[in-house]
């Protein structure tokens, strides 16, 4: 929310500095996220001044250009050098002396120096429209009116507005503070609490409202009275579109929005003011002087503002004329052909209340996200409509020349009660933990526009203003009273009590503590990427289970994940578009699925993404790239680190990966891992190859979780280390030795591990070795050379039968 300073100072009975103000906003709980000086011409014409040329002379050496004499009304006369065509003797000029900044409507700021051009001397320049941000006119320079003064400041004569800009962060249930004068409201509040002063807001209503012609002119029928509850307007003849006059100009600019002409000026103005959107449709453009609010047909076309065709929902509330031809969607966007042009005489100007959850779900039906729409959608103040009317009609009649022609319209069928909320003050101590009198509670809550319906002892019953939609609860109650004390002056107690509460997420998240540290240790870097991507990424059948997104940010972000290989490898690959090629990168994260009609499944998940070298070339050894035994020796870590000592890796059929391996856990999938496929790494312009892994967290935590902790006894006694060559198929993996060495049920074997795998036609042809190390203990006593020589006849006798291989002598 955007609040300009001037424009809010309007409605305060005291002045107050914009460094206080900031800080009272804050402690209204309107917090203050930037605030910053607000220049309507970049640099504010700072340094420039009004000049007469008082004499206009060829310049000797060049035939385009004019040596001028300009005075600049502090006695002295600048010689200048102009190459301007229109330049004239007597013209009132903006004139940048020697020191002096100006600001391009295109390009950079310039200072200006003494230059010499074409062997003459020049102490400065006469500026044209674009040169100094006023305007995109380079025909000439700039020439004033006849009866601006030498020596002015420039500044002084476009009468340029200084002022102050305030970003405040506000929370969605604060529509109340959704225009300048809510915002003048809480403050009033404030200082009439703090300074113990009464602060009345400065309202810009009048009671001077009156038609020049006391007739009805326009019907209005509203066939949805749920969607549309109140609805107000008035019609107003022989108006002048033109420019806004400066005031309103510097208004509508201080906040960021474009001035276009005085109508559309004065509805933005009166939204940004009040909080309440209007809005002008051409009368003559109205067919039968009748307005109609109701729902069309699922289908029915129309074409908006923007001048593109949408299709109107059932739902849809729209705004019709007699003919039932839709003109308007109720509260969100207008029509192609019903808006104010420079070419309307008369206007029928709108003021409603529309239901917020009709209007939210049109405007993100149709994507069309207005001031209108984000205030409708919070609920604006329903007993409001015609007071801001009358106040919109007057700006009009006053600023475009029109007359009021007709009484006002106003339908409200079903007129609201207020809500009443009772508070105990016992509660408010509870809650606040502050005990505040009575009285001052009282105060507050008069000041922000409550009614004190019951009062006693113990209780307070108020009704609540339209103007807060939010307020339902005791507890709403509280916070009103607290921001309005002030959230500074919350008591900070010198004890605090807690009760303890039971963690039913403890293991997991200690878990991914305990993980993601271990991968850090390991050199890896934890990525964070976006959980929403871009569909093309995948094929048919991914997308035929995927969550679409039916109001997508944009066309590259249209889908919620199925897979994180696709948005970690856009981080992968912008690192190597930097140059940091060598990357271990982790990322925990969830995909989206559907399970049916309106089901929908969030997986967690754990990824890993592996490319480059593993270790760079030292004195010692050279570069050591990555591969599957490093990726898979990471997630086989990692499954240690989570207590899962029993596991074997599979080979797998995976999509977008080769050489795809998995392990399984209680015949369910838990990792999956591989080397991203080459069409894969193509879509992101990668040309060095990507390992990766996914590990379905939640299912890693479930059988994590039933791992008992234990230890075990380091033993007394020496190990023994035999070491064995074998001499097997080269199409035998090594898990087969694992298999056949778990067959063999060997207590008394500590460890084994592989050292060596050899490869050569002495061997015979399709043969390999395999030289392992076997690692022997008895927690009982030491082991016998003889008893060592059994174990291991033993394990080789497995071997053979299992393997079919020879011992290598």
């Amino acid at each position: 929310m955007t609040i300009s300073y001037n424009w809010l100072c309007e409605y305060l009975p005291v002045k107050i500095t914009p460094e206080k103000l900031a800080v009272i906003l804050t402690s209204l709980g309107l917090e203050v996220e930037n605030f910053e000086p607000f220049e309507e011409i970049k640099g504010g014409l700072k340094g420039l001044i009004v000049g007469e040329v008082l004499q206009v002379d060829k310049h000797p050496n060049a035939d385009k250009l004019r040596l001028t004499r300009v005075d600049t009304g502090d006695g002295n006369v600048l010689q200048i050098v102009c190459g301007a065509p229109n330049v004239a003797s007597g013209q009132k000029v903006v004139v940048a002396p020697v020191g002096a900044t100006i600001y391009p409507a295109t390009g950079s700021p310039v200072t200006m120096k003494t230059a010499k051009i074409r062997g003459i001397e020049s102490y400065g320049m006469i500026c044209a429209e674009d040169e100094i941000g006023l305007g995109n006119d380079h025909n000439g320079i700039l020439i004033l009116r006849n009866d601006a003064l030498p020596g002015t400041s420039a500044a002084s004569y476009f009468q340029l507005q200084s002022d102050w800009i305030y970003e405040i962060g506000l929370t969605p249930n604060r529509m109340d503070a959704m225009s300048h004068l809510g915002v003048a409201k809480d403050v009033c509040a404030y200082l009439s609490v703090h300074e113990k002063n009464d602060t009345p807001v400065k309202y810009p209503y009048t009671e001077n409202f009156e038609a020049d012609q006391q007739r009805s002119a326009f019907t209005v029928k509203i066939e949805n009275n749920n969607a549309c509850e109140r609805y107000s307007g008035v019609l107003i003849k022989n108006v002048t579109i033109a420019e806004s006059p400066q005031w309103l100009k510097q208004r509508i600019k201080s906040i960021g929005l474009r001035p276009i002409s005085n109508i559309v000026d004065i509805t933005n103005f009166i939204l940004h003011e009040t909080g309440q959107p209007l809005h002008a449709f051409d009368a003559d453009h109205i067919a039968d002087n009748t307005i109609i609010v109701k729902n069309l047909p699922e289908g029915t076309a129309f074409i908006t503002l923007d001048e593109k065709e949408r299709k109107l929902n059932a739902d849809d509330l729209m705004i019709c004329d007699g003919n039932g031809k839709p003109m308007c969607f109720g509260g969100v966007f207008g029509g192609l052909n019903s808006g104010v042009t420079s070419k309307t005489k008369n206007i029928f100007l709108e003021s409603a209340w529309f239901n917020p959850v009709t209007i939210r779900k049109t405007s993100f039906r149709h994507n069309l996200r207005t001031d209108a729409a984000a205030r409708f959608e919070k609920g604006v103040d329903i007993s409001n409509t015609v007071t801001v009317l009358k106040r919109a009609a007057m700006l009009i009649k006053e600023l475009s020349g029109g007359t009021i022609a007709s009484t006002i319209t106003d339908l409200y069928p079903n007129p609201k009660e207020k809500k009443q909320v009772v508070l105990a003050y016992s509660y408010l101590k509870k809650l606040s933990g502050k005990n505040y009198h009575p009285e001052t509670v009282k105060k507050i809550l008069t000041l922000s526009g409550f009614e004190i319906v019951r009062d006693n002892i113990d209780e307070l019953c108020v009704a609540v203003p339209f103007s807060k939609p939010d307020i339902e609860l005791p507890a709403d109650i509280v916070e009103e009273v607290m921001r309005i004390d002030g959230y500074d002056n919350v008591t900070i107690p010198t004890r605090i009590t807690i009760s303890p509460a039971v963690e039913t997420i403890a293991y997991p998240a200690a878990l991914k503590e305990k993980i993601a540290q271990h991968l850090a240790a390991n050199g890896f870097n934890e990525i964070f990427t976006n959980s929403i991507t871009n569909s093309a990424y995948f094929d048919e059948a991914t997308l035929r289970t995927s969550v679409k997104m039916l109001n997508s940010l944009s066309a590259g972000l249209n889908i919620m994940r199925p897979s994180m290989l696709e948005t970690g490898l856009e981080c992968v690959a912008h690192n190597i578009n930097h140059k940091n090629n060598n990357l271990r990168l982790f990322e925990f994260g969830k995909t989206y699925h559907t399970r049916g009609v309106a089901q929908y499944e969030e997986k967690e998940k754990l990824c890993l993404y592996i490319s480059g070298l593993t270790h760079a070339a030292t004195w010692k050894g050279g570069d050591q790239k990555s591969d599957l035994y490093y990726l898979k020796g990471i997630v086989e870590s990692i499954l240690k680190a989570a207590g899962l000592m029993s596991h074997q890796f599979q080979p797998a059929d995976l999509p977008r990966l080769q050489s795809g391996l998995c392990v399984n856990l209680q015949n369910e999938q838990v990792v999956t891992l591989g080397l991203a496929d080459a069409s894969v790494l193509n879509q992101f312009d990668i040309k060095q190859p990507v390992w990766y892994a996914s590990i379905d967290w939640n299912t890693l935590c479930i059988h994590a979780e039933k791992q008992k902790p234990g230890y075990t006894e380091i033993s007394k006694f020496p190990a023994v280390q035999r070491d064995l060559a074998i001499v097997v198929d080269k199409q035998t993996p090594y898990e087969k030795v694992e298999q056949s060495l778990k067959q063999a049920a060997i207590g008394k074997l500590q460890s084994v591990s592989l050292f060596d795998v050899f490869e050569s036609d002495k061997l015979g042809k399709e043969k390999k070795s395999f030289a392992i190390s076997l690692t022997f203990i008895d927690k009982e006593k030491t082991l016998t050379d003889n008893e060592i020589d059994g174990l291991m006849q033993k394990i080789i006798q497995g071997f053979e039968q299992d393997l079919a291989a020879e011992i290598r002598k």
